[in-house]
């Protein structure tokens, strides 16, 4: 079996913002490196920069700061894989749904590459609906 690399980045994400964790450290691969500059660029995230240990590379992502949040169980940040190994999803660009009305975020693997939702819009190009973020 193989692994899931953008389940686990979503699940390592999700549970340092439920813990209140200041940084999250992921594997290094293109697909977590694209991912984590969408979050970087959309901004749900700080920071992005990759560390190396042992001849391994590492992204280590610096969660934003939310203030006035009460118990460990409230987030604001959520994320939902769509697409998985055991079931594929894809959307044309017609298709491509809208998460909370244009609020939130939804990446898509392309032909072109990682693009949110809008870029692909843009762009007139569907593809393989990876995660929703809102």
């Amino acid at each position: 079996m193989g692994r899931d690399t953008i389940a686990d980045i979503i699940t390592s994400i999700r549970n340092a913002d439920i813990h209140r964790k200041g940084t999250v450290q992921i594997a290094s691969t293109n697909i977590t490196e694209n991912i984590a500059k969408i979050l970087l660029r959309e901004g749900f995230i700080e920071n992005v920069r990759k560390h190396q240990e042992n001849n391994k590379y590492f992204l280590v992502l610096t969660l934003r700061h939310r203030r006035n949040r009460k118990g460990p169980s409230r987030t604001i940040l959520n994320l939902k894989r769509i697409s998985r190994p055991g079931l594929r999803i894809y959307s044309n660009y017609q298709r491509i749904p809208k998460i909370l009305g244009g609020m939130g975020v939804v990446i898509l693997s392309t032909s072109r590459g990682i693009l949110t939702d809008r870029e692909a819009r843009l762009e007139g190009i569907g593809g393989e609906i990876l995660c929703y973020i809102w």
